[in-house]
Formats: structure tokens, sequence, C-alpha cells
């Protein structure tokens, strides 16, 4: 007897692709927003910048994961 593998069902890998529309610009807002608060909270004027390139960084990593997690 031999085993098929099963295919993935349709809805589920929707699902997973539609995962990456929103992951990268909330992971984009949500590093500005913390850039934004310790911007304020220690009285400086670039952690705003270097939280939005964080979590563009973050955004991109997740991405890329989900990417090669789904052609497997």
């Amino acid at each position: 007897m031999t085993d098929k593998p099963s295919k993935p069902n349709l809805w589920a890998q929707a699902g997973r692709l539609s995962q990456i529309a929103f992951v990268l610009p909330a992971a984009t807002v949500v590093g500005w927003l913390i850039g934004a608060g310790l911007d304020r909270w220690l009285h400086t004027s670039w952690l705003q910048l270097l939280g939005l390139i964080v979590g563009i960084v973050a955004g991109f990593v997740d991405l890329i994961r989900t990417a090669l997690a789904n052609s497997k």
C-alpha cells in the first residue's frame, strides 16, 4: 500500500499567503510606533527611524520565512 501525499487545503494555503499582506505593514507600523514612543520617552529624535528600519527588516524576514515554508 502506498501513501499518497495529501494536497494542501486551498483555503489553508490562501490564508497562509494572505498573512504576508498583513505582516509586512504591521511590522513596519509597530516598529515605527515603538521608535516614536522611545523618542518621546528618552527625548531623542533618531529612535523613530531606527524603529522603522527594524520593523521593515522584521517584516521582510517573516515574508521570506513564509515564502520558503510554502515552497516546500
